[in-house]
């Protein structure tokens, strides 16, 4: 049992890790384009970073579980995330 918590949590934080490197690509383009600089595109990435993972993130985590209750994993949570996330009009 404790190894398939083990997977689990080293799953999740994977997930985590991609969807913040997604965001921070994102926002890094955006502020490009915004052609910023300096201190004004430190806290704009910083913003953006923040408002692409932030409360419906959350919500969405919550609400990806299965049938019995059980956390998703894997491709299933991802679409699930993905789905969400759309519905909720949150940033991805």
């Amino acid at each position: 049992m404790k190894k398939s918590l083990v997977t689990i949590a080293i799953a999740t934080l994977s997930l985590f890790a991609g969807s913040a490197f997604a965001a921070n690509a994102d926002c890094e383009a955006k502020a490009a384009e915004k052609k910023l600089a300096g201190a004004a595109k430190t806290s704009f990435v910083k913003k953006c970073e923040k408002d692409a993972g932030g409360a419906g993130n959350a919500a969405c985590e919550a609400k990806a579980v299965d049938k019995n209750g059980k956390p998703l994993a894997g491709a299933a949570k991802t679409s699930s995330m993905k789905k969400c996330m759309a519905e909720s009009g949150a940033k991805k």
